[in-house]
């Protein structure tokens, strides 16, 4: 029996008919008695690069594509979705509805939405799962834009908006857990925990090479070094010392796809554009230090690989510090990576933190005496707003 779309396969759904459709990097197929049926852009499929399959309540096939939108198969037939019909993007990362539970999944600087690949299909057991590709980065747009984490928690504002999600758990990895961060101060009344991955924003050390993407110039400087023979080059040497067994290259193999991404110049000055809003050469600018205590309010989870090249693991115990009440994790045997390196037992800790915790409940008056005081008095409960009083300013 021969697979008609070769080995690489990124989404399986069996649909209530008891049919199997697999999502490939080369197309659709339906496995049905025993055969084969294929579809691809000749048969009016957006893209050949799936990402996911979903089956709504009427029994529609719904095919996320990596860079071709949304399509729907109904009746034999497909009809897309893309940016021009409103879609958020092109790039239809997983949205998997399995579970009352929401989880909005962040990723970190120069990566995409596929740093979550291998914790998806478990993760969807339980919750819907969003993973988007945040703006200038994977398959989203990468504008002359703002690429500050506040510009960021607005966006993912804007997209949960759109998708009709109202509270969220937000994971979020690296730079992500930043945003996170942003997100859950910007918008409490829409977060419900709070997970951080390896996160940015809980101490100044940081990867000299994050730091050297802060360099003037630096989005020009790495033209030369990403061209086709020297890009080959350095990638597959790349993988190769990740498969050494080398502690200090362990997290090679995700390095050399971020690398590959900077043979775009648009990719290329988004990035540095993102890390110069956190990173100067001394290390991190960004911190969670002067607003740790508004997690109080706020189920906290800290994940971390004990072996984290980029963002030390000692970070970890700094979130511990700020915040008390903080769930911290070592993970032993992993890198920058964790939910890649341990993808059973990450998933295991995101489950028990959800099982175990009670999610936040927005209270305005809470979090109005946590901002004033720095701590949350007994038996606060919710209050009308104060409004300050003003005083018109007259002309002589």
């Amino acid at each position: 029996m021969r697979f008609p779309f070769g080995n690489h396969v990124a989404a399986l759904l069996e649909d209530r008919a008891g049919r199997l459709w697999i999502g490939t990097y080369g197309g659709l197929s339906l496995y049905q008695n025993g055969v084969f049926s294929s579809f691809s852009e000749k048969d009016g499929l957006p893209s050949d690069h799936l990402r996911s399959l979903y089956e709504d309540a009427d029994g529609v096939l719904w095919i996320g594509t990596y860079d071709g939108g949304l399509a729907r198969f109904k009746d034999g037939r497909f009809t897309r979705y893309t940016v021009n019909e409103g879609l958020y993007n092109n790039g239809v990362f997983a949205i998997l509805e399995d579970g009352q539970a929401n989880l909005w999944m962040i990723h970190g600087i120069g990566d995409s939405s596929r740093t979550w690949e291998p914790v998806l299909p478990l993760l969807a057991d339980g919750y819907t799962v969003v993973a988007p590709d945040l703006l200038g980065h994977g398959a989203s747009d990468k504008p002359r834009a703002d690429y500050s984490v506040g510009g960021f928690a607005n966006g993912m504002r804007d997209l949960l908006t759109v998708l009709g999600i109202d509270k969220v758990n937000v994971v979020g990895h690296s730079f992500g857990g930043g945003v996170a961060m942003q997100f859950a101060y910007q918008f409490p009344e829409r977060t419900e925990r709070l997970m951080l991955v390896g996160s940015g924003g809980l101490g100044p050390d940081v990867h000299p090479v994050i730091r050297a993407i802060t360099t003037p110039g630096f989005e020009y400087l790495m033209g030369p070094l990403t061209l086709p023979g020297v890009r080959h080059v350095v990638a597959t040497a790349m993988r190769g010392l990740s498969r050494t067994g080398v502690k200090e290259f362990r997290d090679f193999d995700e390095v050399a796809s971020i690398y590959e991404t900077f043979q775009d110049f648009d990719a290329r000055s988004a990035i540095c554009h993102v890390t110069r809003a956190v990173v100067d050469w001394r290390g991190q600018i960004v911190t969670m230090a002067d607003r740790a205590y508004l997690t109080e309010a706020m189920p906290l989870c800290v994940i971390w690989g004990e072996e984290d090249r980029v963002i030390p693991a000692t970070h970890a115990s700094l979130a511990s510090s700020l915040a008390p009440s903080a769930r911290v994790e070592i993970i032993s045997n992993a890198g920058h990576f964790p939910h890649k390196d341990h993808p059973e037992r990450f998933v295991r800790i995101v489950n028990d933190f959800v099982r175990k915790t009670q999610p936040a409940s927005y209270s305005r008056s809470r979090f109005r005496s946590l901002l004033r005081t720095g701590y949350v008095p007994s038996g606060a409960t919710e209050q009308p707003v104060e409004i300050a009083s003003v005083t018109p300013i007259r002309g002589a």
